[in-house]
């Protein structure tokens, strides 16, 4: 299979073009054959992939398939590679995904376009798994591009609903301005190494032996990593451009699970631990990624606390966690970064399609001020989401723990001293905001009294195609981070770093294992309790005191319509940048230069020659006389030019003579 891994992403491709080009006259249980068949075999041939990857020993699979651009010495081909790290994103990418396919069977049954919506998602997967499997980077650079088309297509996918076209768009723009930055970054590689094949640079001599720059070019690889980090801030929804991934909940909510949670935000994290030896010799890259990662982890999760709408909740989450993500890149922990972003999919993707659940039970609600008690009626789906709460919250033995303090300790130790502990106090802080908001969501959605009317909203649960994926994910959200258990408890070693640790090299921990157990069973208890706060604070102000609540945000109302406003970054970015960008769009771009400057010289061209056409043609009027006048006046003109016009200082007479 590994001489054939051009197959996995294939077989989505396959599904979306055959529901695309004849899906309208399907019925829908063809185009779901069509659609979770197609992504069900890739995850089947990923599988054998990965199988027969382990049995040949080899540390990487890199496989020429075919030369795609070819100039001189330059070359960029159709090369995949696989290594511990695709192994990893491509039993997410394919396995999740596979998941969701089944969930949207149920979720979307009743929706019109039925057969764009599987085609768009089979789209998306195609484009993912390229992005994952890419051996250098420009191909790697397709599936990045294709799986932001792919997210602009199904944001918008209700395109009759304004708020969602306009999500489509904000989402394409706002990537587009990453991308721009990824793309002057490839070029600053190109210039320095001649080559964008990932092997070629990393083994490179040019690279080897120079801890911060690169001979020659001060500040290239810097500058490079950082280019990088810039689209990776826009595909993973980072600050500064992070304003896009809210606003992406107008989607379905399959979509919102997906793409938003689960793969394509993810692609910035993947870049920058495929790119880890280009980030290890540029040190102010790396710390520019921790502080970026670590900010953003608070500051999304302050504005989660407040919000009412389920998915932006979930939403501001996916923004805060992936933040947990880069903190670890940042500080040197790739293999945890990665660890979280594993373990993220599961629970992140649980909730979010649990989310969908409770919105399919209650007609489509999603302001949880009109939900509350529905933890009776709507039992699986509420175990699915608390399962996945205590893993986000980092309760133990919950997947979340694991890889959320992984990430906490590499911060503490990692991180350089003051700026270290800096990044280990956000981390913490933001670990209690989440626990606090997730918990709010649960006690407002499943407990309390029930505040929606039930003569016109009839709870129910949804069918098996929605729940048995729920279950599915419940059960990884619960077991996938045990691989990091053994060496928290001393039993073993961490099987995840362990597994990763050919890509990402030696053990990332620094001290004696002793210490380093003991300072992560600390730095671990600290985190639970903190988490336990979180719990209790939502407990009392949701559940025991309903009203102690809004007496809080009356009197911290600043803050709160801060808060609830998200900052008013948007109407910020909005006076700042795309007012005056239409302003200066309209009235100069396309009123001074394209109607006054260009239309208006072509249109005066025009009617000048016309004007003349028009007076010359007066001249051939048919009358006798009129041509004898003109006949005189042209033998003056020719008798005048010949006495008088000057030529070379003369009159033309006088040069005959």
């Amino acid at each position: 299979m590994l001489e054939y891994l051009w197959i996995v992403p294939l077989l989505p491709l396959l599904g979306a073009a055959v529901n695309g080009l004849f899906g309208a006259k399907w019925p829908n249980k063809i185009v779901n054959g069509v659609a979770i068949g197609s992504t069900g075999l890739s995850f089947l041939c990923a599988l054998k992939a990965v199988r027969e990857f382990f049995e040949s020993g080899q540390v990487l699979f890199h496989k020429e398939f075919l030369t795609w651009i070819a100039a001189g010495n330059f070359r960029v081909g159709f090369d995949l590679l696989m290594d511990q790290l695709t192994v990893v994103m491509v039993l997410v990418v394919t396995g999740v995904g596979w998941l969701i396919h089944i969930y949207a069977t149920g979720y979307m049954a009743q929706e019109g376009g039925y057969y764009r919506f599987f085609s768009y998602l089979n789209l998306f997967m195609f484009f993912m798994l390229i992005l994952v499997l890419a051996a250098n980077y420009v191909l790697l650079f397709v599936g990045w591009e294709g799986v932001g088309l792919s997210s602009y297509l199904l944001i918008g996918f209700y395109f009759l609903r304004k708020s969602a076209s306009d999500a489509g768009k904000k989402a394409f723009i706002v990537n587009r301005i990453g991308d721009f930055g990824f793309m002057l970054g490839m070029f600053l590689l190109f210039r320095a190494f001649h080559t964008l094949d990932f092997q070629a640079i990393f083994t490179s001599s040019t690279l080897q032996g120079w801890p911060v720059e690169l001979s020659g070019h001060p500040g290239t690889l810097t500058f490079a990593c950082l280019l990088i980090f810039t689209g990776a801030c826009g595909k993973s929804a980072q600050l500064p451009l992070y304003v896009w991934l809210p606003d992406a909940m107008e989607g379905p909510t399959p979509v919102s699970a997906l793409i938003h949670a689960a793969t394509m935000v993810t692609a910035g994290v993947y870049v920058v631990a495929r790119s880890h030896i280009l980030f290890a010799h540029a040190p102010t890259a790396m710390l520019v990624v921790a502080i970026v990662g670590c900010a953003t982890a608070f500051f999304a999760a302050t504005i989660g606390l407040v919000q009412t709408d389920i998915k932006k909740v979930l939403a501001y989450s996916t923004v805060s966690q992936l933040g947990y993500m880069f903190l670890a890149c940042g500080v040197g922990a790739f293999s945890a970064g990665i660890f979280h972003l594993m373990t993220h999919a599961f629970f992140k993707a649980l909730l979010f399609l649990a989310a969908g659940s409770v919105i399919h039970a209650v007609g489509g609600e999603q302001d949880m001020n009109r939900m509350g008690g529905l933890s009776k009626k709507i039992r699986w789906t509420y175990l699915a989401m608390l399962t996945a709460t205590l893993a986000i919250a980092g309760f133990p033995p919950f997947a979340g723990f694991f890889s959320k303090d992984s990430i906490l300790l590499s911060a503490f130790q990692n991180g350089g001293h003051s700026a270290g502990y800096a990044l280990y106090g956000f981390g913490l802080a933001t670990a209690l905001l989440t626990s606090f908001y997730m918990f709010r969501l649960i006690f407002l959605t499943f407990h309390g009294k029930q505040r929606y009317d039930e003569h016109k909203v009839h709870v129910h649960e949804s069918p098996r195609t929605m729940l048995v994926p729920l279950m599915i994910l419940a059960v990884l959200s619960i077991i996938g981070g045990w691989l990091a258990a053994p060496a928290m408890l001393g039993t073993g070693p961490d099987y995840f770093t362990k597994f990763l640790q050919p890509v990402f090299g030696g053990s990332e921990a620094a001290g004696p294992e002793g210490e380093v157990r003991a300072l992560e069973l600390t730095l671990a208890g600290i985190a639970v309790i903190t988490a336990l706060i979180g719990v209790t604070v939502a407990f009392w102000l949701y559940l025991k005191g309903p009203g102690k609540a809004d007496i809080l945000a009356k009197s911290m109302r600043g803050v709160y319509t801060a808060l609830l406003n998200k900052y008013y970054v948007d109407e910020f970015y909005a006076a700042m940048i795309v007012k005056p960008l239409l302003w200066i769009s309209t009235n100069v771009l396309w009123k001074a230069a394209d109607v006054a400057g260009i239309d208006g010289a072509v249109n005066g061209i025009a009617a000048g020659t016309t004007a003349i056409g028009d007076g010359v043609r007066h001249t051939q009027s048919g009358n006798t006389r009129s041509y004898a006048v003109w006949v005189v006046v042209g033998a003056l003109v020719v008798m005048a030019v010949i006495f008088f016009w000057p030529f070379g200082g003369k009159p033309v007479l006088g040069m005959l003579r």
